[in-house]
């Protein structure tokens, strides 16, 4: 069956783990180019018999579509990725292959070349404090609750459906940052002032706002036809809670344009410069 007009090609992502570094290096380079390729991840190919296995996998999709299925692979086993080079029929690029290899070289040392290498972070005390930062994160989430705001790395605060939620995930998961967020309501508009549970935690906190078209478009797709969503009534709260944080002296920026991970980045060189080093 022939692939919709906007998936012509396929890119496999081939991995001895969860094969998520290879996806998310692979999309980085992927994004440099103008195209909707279909993605595959063949995660834990860790034997001779899986490697034969996505071989065959990966061929038979090169010979329906009739072009060669792109393959990123992140494979340490020498063995298993051999069956790969030698019956893959695909653009084959090896990551490991192609940045392991001269490091080994330049830094004088052999790598560890073991399968599943990035479990180990599992056992580590970054990782223990990365759930402990996301247990954090969802507990605070939405303003639900103001114990040990002391501490929290970061307070967010902003309109609702400004991106704090998502951006309060990605900065718990990725940076292993303790985040809360606060939601600014009418209530906050008619009293002029932060929510008082945040006031002694000013120096943490970090403003979100959005254009008001692109909120009341949002808005309506969870609550259309709404006073929530209405147009005059975003831009209502855009400009009190802009306001507001201007008067506080709080730092903010835009998400309407911006990545989760432009945002993130920003709120780290702002707050928390010291973690962009390590």
């Amino acid at each position: 069956m022939a692939l919709p007009q906007q998936h012509q090609r396929t890119v496999f992502f081939v991995s001895d783990g969860t094969g998520i570094t290879a996806e998310t290096f692979g999309n980085a380079i992927l994004a440099q180019f103008d195209m909707k390729p279909r993605h595959v991840r063949l995660p834990f190919i860790d034997t001779v018999d899986k490697a034969h296995q996505a071989v065959r996998q990966i061929n038979h999709t090169g010979e329906v579509e009739g072009k060669k299925p792109i393959v990123f692979t992140t494979l340490v086993n020498m063995e298993v990725l051999k069956v790969i080079q030698d019956g893959c029929k695909g653009m084959l690029l090896d990551m490991f292959g192609t940045f392991v290899h001269p490091l080994e070289q330049e830094l004088g040392i052999k790598s560890h070349h073991r399968v599943g290498r990035f479990s180990d972070v599992s056992r580590s005390k970054e990782y223990t404090d990365r759930i402990e930062a996301i247990n954090f994160s969802l507990a605070h989430d939405d303003g639900q609750s103001n114990r040990d705001l002391a501490g929290a790395d970061v307070i967010l605060v902003g309109v609702s459906r400004s991106g704090k939620t998502p951006t309060s995930l990605y900065l718990a998961m990725q940076c292993g940052l303790k985040v809360a967020n606060y939601p600014l309501i009418p209530e906050d508009f008619e009293r002029r002032q932060l929510p008082p549970a945040l006031v002694p935690y000013r120096k943490k906190i970090f403003g979100l706002t959005i254009q008001p078209e692109r909120l009341s478009e949002i808005r309506n797709e969870r609550r259309p036809n709404s006073r929530y969503a209405e147009l005059t009534n975003c831009r209502y709260e855009v400009s009190e809670a802009e306001s507001m944080m201007r008067r506080a002296g709080i730092r903010w920026l835009s998400t309407t344009t911006k990545s989760i991970e432009e945002i993130a980045t920003t709120i780290l060189q702002e707050v928390r410069p010291e973690r962009l080093v390590y």
